[in-house]
């Protein structure tokens, strides 16, 4: 079955391929970037080549997602599935990055995703139905030395996710993550850097992990074995056509580090702690709302 599918992020990378994947099997796709008539035109272009649908949207803006998430429902009359995508990375020695650069990298990842579902959700209300789609990572899961930024971000998008899965249940509304590991994309490509470099310096050695770690994973990126990007879209698909109320909450895509064994050892304490507070109900989409999916 088509369904309408607002995706963030979509001019490289993961979104980029999710938007073409999806438009290929016949969803209407709307892929949202910011600047798609300047920076991000060919980007654009190449995508409404293929029949795709492409919007602007700027995730740290709220007035940009208000317009965008408008446009959308005035020309197809609803969305159906929000993918939240949009994301930038960093890599470095935690304390060298400046407060500046943290509240940019929070702005996208976390505050970003949360402006843009806000915007979505009540028109998820209104009809009673809706899938949220979150892009994680494993990183939100197991910590990487010199990923730390970058894996508070991703920790945070583990915990909006999980209550906006619980608080949005009973509205007949399904939430769930997608955890991928490291791929060669171009938002591993221009991960930003610690701004304040002295710091980096009176690190020593250690402070020269960060670059050591690159060249290893720029090696296997090349290599006959790399990871494929496309493993993103391919699980993002899967979880669009799996009916409402038998999704997984988490769907761990690429090397997991070891994130799939802390999800299948936090899922009964989690469930237990949400029993103890007679909240139980909440972790299940009510047969009525899965029915009609």
């Amino acid at each position: 079955m088509s369904t309408n599918i607002l995706i963030t992020g979509a001019s490289t990378g993961f979104g980029r391929d999710t938007a073409e994947t999806l438009a290929l099997a016949g969803h209407q796709v709307f892929a949202s970037m910011r600047d798609p008539q300047s920076k991000n035109r060919a980007h654009a272009d190449a995508l409404r080549a293929q029949n795709i649908e492409v919007i602007e949207l700027d995730v740290t803006d709220s007035q940009s997602v208000d317009i965008a998430v408008a446009a959308i429902i005035a020309k197809v009359g609803r969305i159906d599935v929000l993918i939240n995508n949009a994301g930038v990375a960093s890599a470095g020695v935690s304390e060298a990055f400046t407060p500046e650069q943290v509240t940019a990298l929070f702005d996208v990842n976390v505050i970003g995703l949360h402006r843009v579902t806000r915007t979505v959700l009540p028109h998820f209300r209104h009809n009673q139905d809706g899938l949220v789609i979150n892009i994680g990572s494993v990183v939100g899961r197991v910590t990487l030395p010199f990923f730390g930024v970058y894996g508070a971000s991703k920790f945070a998008i583990e915990a909006l996710t999980e209550t906006y899965r619980y608080e949005l249940s009973q509205l007949g509304i399904d939430v769930v993550l997608v955890q991928p590991s490291a791929y060669p994309t171009q938002m591993y490509a221009s991960a930003s850097q610690p701004e304040d470099q002295a710091r980096t310096a009176e690190y020593g050695e250690i402070g020269k992990i960060p670059a050591a770690m690159f060249e290893t994973f720029n090696t296997i990126f090349s290599g006959p074995d790399a990871p494929i990007p496309h493993d993103i879209a391919e699980a993002v698909a899967k979880l669009i056509a799996t009916p409402k109320g038998e999704r997984a909450a988490r769907t761990v895509v690429g090397a997991s580090f070891g994130a799939d064994v802390i999800n299948d050892a936090a899922e009964p304490i989690q469930t237990a702690t949400v029993q103890s507070l007679e909240l139980g109900h909440l972790a299940t989409v009510p047969s009525l709302y899965a029915k009609s999916a």
